[in-house]
């Protein structure tokens, strides 16, 4: 190996071994461990995915005729394009 190479591998080995011993020391905060502790709140998401879900067929029962409207008027002028 030349000896640009050695230096390479020497400069890479210390970096290596460096951000190793940094993960570590943040693997230990506090902050860290509160992050890896929290498993979700279950209940919460499905409320959200429901509430959602009821707003968006509301919405689309009030707006689905006027939706209709506006689609079918705009195909009716690409038509009178031809």
């Amino acid at each position: 190996m030349n000896k640009i190479g050695e230096v390479i591998f020497e400069k890479s080995v210390y970096v290596n071994n460096y951000l190793s011993m940094k993960i570590i020391e943040i693997k230990r905060t506090r902050f860290y461990q509160v992050l890896r502790s929290d498993r979700g709140d279950v209940p919460g998401w499905v409320l959200v995915v429901l509430m959602t879900t009821g707003l968006v067929t509301a919405i689309w029962t009030i707006a689905a005729p006027r939706l209709t409207t506006i689609l079918k008027n705009s195909l009716d002028a690409m038509n009178g394009i031809r």
